[in-house]
């Protein structure tokens, strides 16, 4: 997966990335719209990796000001042929690296997005980026899941998400638990053809990502299981986690 830069998810999943997501991600849209509308308080707001609008433009047609950051233009291209999608500000480069002006009260990275920065220095340097644009009563929000892989066996797995009388969609995954990395590659097959959509991410633990923050200058004001604010336990499989300026 060398090829696998910060470009290539966008390039690849921009197409279908609303088809496929539509309908398990109602409910978390409509969760994490409220709980960052809340979060605002009417304030500007930031998305990295803002991709096709999913949450931003909710978060517009409540009357928030909002921007983003995004690597891939096509995934920009399909935001702005929504309803509202003309109207974001997008700036076009990597989240760890592109600068908007001025500062913003809401920063936000959802859907486990920080992993698809592939390197722990990558991540780290995300972070800054985050603490460089936020206002003096800011808060940086990330949502991930918590890695989990007790379905692995010898560091890989093999999982089939849907069948019918002709196709079949599957998934294969490889770990690296040295890199910290995981290689996938999503495949449908037909009786016409075969597809395959390679993923790649580096995963990091909650732990990790408040070290990143510390190491930016943040430090951890909440952490909930999910959107709802349900408390976050050693049984939790996701995390949504707030930061803001050490010391604010």
């Amino acid at each position: 997966m060398k090829e696998y830069g910060t470009r290539t998810f966008g390039e690849l999943y921009a197409e279908r990335y609303d088809v496929m997501y539509e309908d398990p991600m109602v409910t978390e849209t409509h969760d994490s719209v409220e709980t960052l509308a809340e979060l605002a308080g009417g304030g500007k707001v930031l998305e990295l990796a803002i991709g096709t609008g999913r949450v931003a433009l909710p978060l517009a047609a409540r009357g928030l000001t909002v921007h983003g950051i995004e690597a891939s233009e096509a995934m920009v291209a399909k935001l702005r042929e929504k309803p509202g999608g003309s109207a974001i500000p997008v700036e076009i480069g990597d989240m760890a690296e592109a600068r908007v002006e001025g500062t913003f009260d809401l920063i936000y990275l959802v859907f486990n997005t920080i992993f698809n920065l592939t390197t722990q220095e990558a991540q780290v340097r995300c972070f800054k980026n985050a603490a460089r644009h936020l206002s003096a009563r800011g808060m940086f929000v990330v949502e991930t899941v918590v890695p989990d892989f007790s379905e692995y066996v010898d560091g890989q797995r093999m999982k089939g998400s849907w069948a019918n009388m002709d196709a079949a969609r599957f998934e294969i995954a490889i770990q690296d638990r040295v890199a910290q990395t995981v290689a996938f590659q999503r495949i449908v097959i037909s009786e016409d053809s075969t597809r395959m959509v390679p993923h790649f991410m580096r995963y990091a633990w909650p732990s990790e990502l408040d070290l990143m923050a510390q190491l930016a200058g943040l430090e951890r004001r909440d952490r909930w299981a999910w959107w709802d604010r349900s408390p976050f336990t050693a049984d939790s499989k996701s995390h949504v986690t707030v930061y803001a300026r050490a010391g604010q």
